[in-house]
């Protein structure tokens, strides 16, 4: 059979309609990568390319206040620092450690709107140097490129304001709350129409916005409809109106939004997060004509050889029927997988997902 490039086997997977092979992606921390190196794996080699696996492509701007970066304090352990979204941060030195959220520069509407106004268009928030580089290469090789759009409710909470104050000013202050996703997603629509104007066009629209956690969300449906509905719909028009798909990352349990996100044009859902509470089986029956489905493995099962290749021979083959299936982790891929591991799981994936 022929072999696919990445791009068409994502077109077809866009279009529900059966590739070569379902799609097969995902996100390897650091310190997996590591691991890798020393079982194995030549030191520097792009992983895609060591496993043979697909190749998506991230197009990413600087839409941020530009706040001055600040080292606080540092020590062997960790170093403490302001970043250019007003937050102050403590970065463990670890590998793949979690960065502790210690303040918040746009902790009210005041500051934000000093804040906002630092946020305009600029063509140097725009890395020229690296699309000229790099853009021909993954067209030559038939790459699917995605624009990260950086808006919404997760990287408002998470990267500006912080989560307690986002979710009370929700109830209190829905105005300020609206502002702020809309003037997020109003900068990353300006510079993406300079970049798509000079040429670089991109194949979907991809966002972060996490609206759960486990079992449960961060909001009601009533508050999502009245207050991030509209700016997601927005957006996905902007995707729309240029002929790309609108791809959401939103981890936790978002089960009860998936009729919404339908209604306003979503295309994919990622990662479909099984420990949280989401059953992609069941997204796929009732959905899987409308909504390409991307994850939905569970993670914590892929240093468990025997019992994540089960849970694929079980999954897979329903997930992958008349095509819209992407292939990963559900969520990502962290450094208690071993190489002797991941490579047997991407086998299995392209055993499972032939068609």
């Amino acid at each position: 059979m022929y072999k696919m490039t990445t791009f068409e086997r994502f077109q077809r997977t866009f279009d529900h309609k059966e590739a070569d092979r379902i799609p097969i992606i995902d996100g390897p921390w650091n310190g997996t990568i590591a691991r890798w190196e020393q079982e194995g794996m030549p030191k520097g080699m792009d992983w895609r390319d060591y496993f043979d696996v697909d190749k998506v492509e991230l197009l990413a701007i600087d839409t941020s206040p530009r706040y001055e970066r600040k080292i606080i304090e540092e020590t062997d352990r960790y170093i403490i620092e302001t970043t250019p979204w007003g937050v102050t941060l403590k970065n463990f030195k670890t590998t793949d450690s979690t960065p502790e959220f210690l303040d918040y520069k746009v902790s009210d509407l005041n500051a934000w709107k000093a804040a906002k106004e630092r946020m305009t268009f600029s063509e140097d928030r725009i890395d020229w140097s690296a699309l000229q580089r790099n853009y021909p290469i993954w067209r030559k090789e038939g790459r699917w490129i995605q624009g990260l759009f950086w808006f919404g409710f997760d990287v408002t909470h998470s990267w500006m304001a912080g989560t307690e104050t986002v979710l009370m000013a929700m109830l209190d202050d829905p105005d300020w709350v609206v502002d702020m996703f809309n003037h997020y997603l109003d900068m990353a629509i300006a510079h993406y129409d300079r970049i798509w104007d000079a040429g670089y066009t991109f194949d979907s629209m991809f966002w972060y916005d996490d609206m759960g956690y486990k079992n449960t969300t961060f909001f009601s449906l009533t508050t999502y409809r009245e207050l991030l509905k509209p700016v997601h719909k927005r957006a996905i028009e902007w995707a729309h109106s240029h002929g790309i798909k609108a791809h959401l990352h939103s981890c936790g349990y978002v089960m009860p939004f998936l009729p919404d996100l339908i209604e306003i044009g979503v295309d994919a859902l990622n990662p479909l997060e099984v420990k949280a509470g989401m059953d992609a089986l069941k997204i796929k029956k009732e959905y899987g004509d409308r909504l390409v489905l991307h994850g939905g493995v569970n993670a914590v099962l892929w240093d468990k050889k025997d019992q994540i290749l089960a849970e694929m021979e079980t999954i897979i083959p329903q997930l992958k029927k008349d095509g819209g299936y992407i292939f990963s982790s559900d969520h990502s891929v962290p450094s208690s997988v071993s190489l002797e591991n991941f490579g047997a799981i991407i086998e299995k994936a392209k055993e499972l997902g032939r068609f």
